[in-house]
Order: structure tokens, then sequence, then C-alpha cells
């Protein structure tokens, strides 16, 4: 076993390798860009090395210099994490030429499975099943609409050298085909320096089904069962569990062998994970389980693998690394009970999902479940880097008490001022479909509406705001009533007084009647806002209307850039009508692209931005004006 490690990689995946290196008594080491010189996995390792400035591309994606940081912090070895450079064959040549170890699955295993149509055709010889689609040479625009016009709607676009739910766009008629396959290779290019695309058809009622896979050099090669990632939104998973609900022995032991095939075809070495897709139209079968990609990489979601089986990845990748053989044969790796996984992103589910930026001034992760964080309070979330910042993992004998204890733990999430879809998780977990197991990876889609909808702060929520203002009113005139508790106080014959209160959530008023102590988590901020954490929401009350939003939200027409990033797309001139809903510029942050669309009806009056342009946040991007 070597003596030290490099994880060439930040946030929560660095710290999670970090952990188990550290309990192997194994030295760490972490890179940070100039963005994340205070970063958690900073603080975390024995050592760190800047290697350049905030942009991936000048920092984590520069190999030449994670490899001159791992041979000047005296590393032996190098973890890729996920993301970045995991899945980059030229990097992992260059480490083991500079007489490094690579943790990872050989170049020519990564080659093999990094381009989606080569490896299609690769897994059809080795008698692994794949989806009806076309794998084509030919870019053209016109060959690709008409072979997903010969292949039938609706259709799926992937950028052939794509991953992560990155360079996927579904198409339901011809008519939308071109537009959607413009905007599928920019992404494309943008993430992976590659546009070129395959088609595939599109399963009206799909299963995302992975199978985790383990090869060592002595040629053994090992399944650690299936996963279901599912429940997506936009191609990105969102909550993970294993194994796979409603998953029959002959269906686990057809989708199980033609993984373990799938690794063997491709020599393969380390952790991987073997996805496929499945038409849970008339429940999971064998026969209706066909070969979609592999990750050569450990997976953002193997924790809950780590929980049914008792097992170490990260264990595991290191000793198979060093040379060692797999420490347990097929036999010897048995399910125990179920585990469900929940991903914690930085971003705001009521404004389409935009990431958010800004310091972690509160920040609370529930105890009783694994959570894997990337963050601490305290921290920032900056607009450079992907905006997930922990994982929630709950393990119990059944189903149905993971998913209750998850459940259950989400609503503890406490963090501000930074939005999180902490209350979305909740709503997804105690969705009735995704309860009985009754989930395909359109549910998000169908339900977004309900998933999505602004919360409303329930009574106890309201009492507690009412509480709290009550507390600071009291003490600021030791105990005597003031306004605004006055204003509203009733009065009644035979009764006390009702000391409700109007308070201001958003730029809406609201009537709270205190109660006597708080039945909610509280923050108290400065002496005009108290924020009550309530179902994974922070619901923020102060005693007097908002000021005017400065940024400008898109209510008066002027659409503001939500966070620094790149215009990928100007879909409007001045002068041009457009629909409440059109999109008029596409914005590129956090590795994801984000459609601005019209507030309401109207007309274009200017567009401030031209393609390519780099803005700040907050930067005037479009201005309408309502239709006469």
């Amino acid at each position: 076993m070597f003596r030290s490690v490099l994880v060439a990689n930040r946030g929560e995946i660095a710290r999670r390798v970090f952990a188990t290196a550290r309990r192997l008594g194994i030295e760490t080491v972490a890179v940070f860009s100039e963005a994340d010189a205070s970063a958690a996995h900073v603080r975390d390792a024995d050592r760190a090395v800047l290697i350049g400035p905030a942009a991936a591309r000048e920092s984590y994606l520069v190999g030449e210099r994670i490899i001159a940081a791992a041979q000047a912090a005296g590393a032996e070895a190098i973890h890729p994490g996920y993301g970045f450079l995991s899945e980059n064959a030229a990097f992992a040549e260059a480490v083991t030429a500079a007489g490094l170890v690579w943790i990872g699955p050989p170049p020519a295993a990564i080659r093999a499975m990094g381009l989606k149509d080569a490896a299609k055709d690769l897994m059809q010889k080795a008698g692994v099943p794949v989806t009806p689609g076309y794998l084509g040479e030919d870019q053209s625009a016109k060959r690709l609409k008409a072979e997903a016009d010969a292949i039938g709607y609706p259709v799926l676009i992937k950028a052939v050298a794509g991953g992560g739910g990155k360079g996927m766009r579904r198409v339901d008629a011809a008519a939308d085909f071109e537009a959607a396959l413009a905007s599928c290779q920019r992404e494309a290019a943008a993430s992976f320096g590659d546009d070129r695309v395959l088609l595939e058809t599109y399963v009206t009622r799909p299963r995302h089904i992975e199978v985790q896979v383990f090869g060592d050099s002595q040629g053994n090669v090992v399944h650690l069962y299936e996963r279901d990632c599912s429940l997506q939104r936009r191609h990105q998973k969102v909550i993970e569990e294993a194994p796979a609900p409603g998953m029959s022995e002959q269906a686990r032991a057809a989708v199980t062998e033609a993984a373990v095939r799938a690794a063997r075809a491709v020599g393969y070495v380390g952790a991987g994970t073997v996805e496929f897709i499945a038409d849970a139209s008339a429940g999971l079968r064998g026969d209706r389980i066909w070969f979609m990609e592999m990750n050569t990489r450990l997976q953002v979601e193997h924790p809950v693998t780590e929980m049914v089986t008792g097992l170490d990845l990260v264990e595991w990748q290191f000793r198979v690394a060093a040379g060692e053989p797999l420490p347990l044969t097929q036999d010897r790796i048995a399910l125990n009970g179920h585990a469900v996984e929940a991903r914690l992103y930085a971003e705001n589910p009521a404004t389409g999902f935009l990431p958010s930026i800004g310091r972690l001034e509160s920040f609370s992760l529930p105890g009783g479940v694994r959570v894997d964080a990337g963050v601490e309070e305290g921290d920032a979330i900056t607009p450079f880097y992907d905006p997930m910042i922990a994982k929630l993992i709950a393990h119990a004998p059944t189903r149905e008490q993971a998913i209750a204890e998850l459940a259950e733990a989400v609503c503890e999430v406490e963090v501000h001022p930074v939005k999180t879809n902490a209350g979305f998780l909740v709503r997804c977990l105690e969705h009735p479909d995704f309860i009985v197991g009754s989930v395909d990876t359109g549910l998000i889609g169908r339900e977004a509406e309900a998933l999505t909808a602004p919360a409303e702060p329930s009574p106890e929520a309201l009492a507690t705001a009412g509480w709290a203002f009550r507390e600071m009113v009291e003490r600021e005139v030791e105990g005597q009533p003031s306004t605004p508790w006055v204003a509203l106080a009733g009065f009644r014959l035979n009764a006390p007084a009702d000391p409700a209160v109007r308070l201001f959530l958003d730029d809406r008023a609201v009537v709270a009647s205190p109660g006597d102590q708080p039945s909610r988590s509280v923050h108290v901020l400065g002496d005009e806002e108290v924020v009550v954490f309530e179902a994974g929401e922070a619901f923020v009350f102060r005693d007097h209307p908002p000021a005017a939003d400065a940024a400008g939200a898109g209510g008066d027409g002027q659409i503001r850039a939500p966070m620094p990033g790149k215009v990928t797309q100007v879909a409007a001139r001045a002068g041009d009508r457009v629909a409440k809903g059109q999109t008029l510029l596409v914005l590129e942050a956090m590795k994801m692209e984000h459609a601005l669309s019209a507030p309401f009806d109207g007309v274009v009056d200017e567009i401030g931005a031209e393609l390519g342009a780099q803005v700040s946040e907050g930067a005037l991007l479009a201005k309408l004006s309502e239709q006469a």
C-alpha cells in the first residue's frame, strides 16, 4: 500500500477519500484553486497545494499542474474522485508516466467506454444488450434529423462524450429537433470539448438501473449489486437507492451478469458503474433492460452501495490500485437492508433550480443518517463549480423505513441565506408514487408543479416567527409591549387580548399569533429579520415590507443575470414580440445552461448582452415592456 495520496478534486468527494485514507494511515494531499483557498477539503488534508485560478479549466482540469503538485508534495498516488479529470485517459497515462500510482481503471478501458457510440458498439459485440438508436459518424443536422425521424419520437439526443446528465435532450416532436440538437451540441462542446451526439429511442417509462462493478489486476471481476437512480430532473440524479425496488432475482441476475461481461470486455480494473435503461411498463424484466453507458470512476451515489454491502469502496480502490486482489469473492458479497441517498444542492427550485451562491451563514445538517458534506458553516458557495454541497444517506432494514428516516433527516436541514433544494427533496421522498416504488425517470417532470411550488409556512412556523419578534421587542423595551404588537392587538370582553402581529414573508404580509415557546428552529438576524426552518425550507420574516429589489426579478420587465456566467445563446432581438415563458437568453454557469425567459407577454425593448459575453451577477441582460 502506498504511503500518501493526492486527491485531484474538491468538495465532498475529496473529503470522502481523505476519510478512508486517514483510517488506513495514508497521508493526504489536497489541491485547490484560488477560489477554494479556505475550502473544507483543504482544511481536511495533511498538505495542500495551490494549482491555479478559480476557473476549473485553469486549475482542476490542468493535469500537468496536478501531477506537479503531487511530485512537489511527495504523494505516491493520485485519486481523481469523480468529474474533472476522473475519466480522462490521457491524464491517467500522464500520472503513471510520472511514476505515480493511478487509482482508477486502465486508460484503455477509459477510452473504450468514454465515447458512448463506440462503447455501445463494443458492448453489442460482447453480448451486452443495447438500446436501439443511431451511432453513425455523419453528424450533419440533416442526417441526424432523418435518423431521428426514422427512430420515431420521442427520441433522446446524447453527447457522445457526455456524462452527469449534461449534453442530453429529449425531443417529443420533429419540429423541435433542430433547436434541441443545437442546444445539446453547445452544452456538449462547453462541458466536454466534443459536440458529437448519438440518438436513442426514448423509453416512455424508463427506469435508470446501474450496477457497481469492481475488477483487479489479477483478472477478477465482481458486482456489488444494483442501484436505482430513476428519480431524476433534467437527466440529473436526485434520489438514489439500493437495491432497486421491484427487482426480481431473474432480472437482477440478467443485469448484474451483463455488467460483469461489460467490465471483462474492456479488461476493467478498479471501481466502475455500468448503467442500464429499463422499460418499466411491465415491471423490471431481464429482457427489457439495455446497456446505456459505463462510468469509469467512483459514482456520486456509491454510499448506498456501501451501506447495503457494509464495504468501503474507496478502500477497495486503494487496495486494487496497490496491486492487491479484490478483498472478497462474489459469493461473499451480500445485500443487507435498504439505503436511500438524497443530493443536497445549492439551488432554488422556485426559480427553475437556478444555482444559489453566497456564504453559508447558517449550515446545519442532521444527525442519525450518514452525511457526506463538501462544506461547513461559514464556507462560501461560488459560481465556479457544481452546486452539490452534501449527500444524506439513510440505511434501514426495509425500503419504507429508509425512506421515512431520510425524509425526516432532510426536514432538519438548516441552510441560510444560500437557497437549497431540501424542501424539494422532502416532497420527492414523500411522493406516493416514490414511496410505493412506482417511479420512472419522468416522475419529477410530470409532477414538477407540485414538487416545486413555493412552500408555505405552517401555523407552527408562523407562531415561531411571532414568538421570536416578541422576544426581540420585549428585550428592547424591558418587557413592555410595543409596535408592531399593539397595532394588531384585539379586544374582547372577558377574554385576553390577542397578541397577533403582522409580519412580512418575502413581499407579502402575514399574521402570526406568537406561541409561548418556539416549536421550530429559528435564527434571529440582527433586529429586523428572523429565519424559521421547517421541512427543509428557510422562511425569512421581517417586521416591515422589503425594499424594492434592486437586482430586478423580471416583474418590471428587467431580466438580470442571477449569477456570473457566459451568455451561450441570444434567442430574441429588440422589437420582438415574445410570450410569457419564452426563452430570451441562455446563461452558462456552474457547469449548466440556464434559460432566462420572458416574465410576461410583451415586446423586447433591448438586449443588453452579446453572444459569448461574460456577465456579472445582476447585469441587465434584457428589458421588456408589456403589450398594449
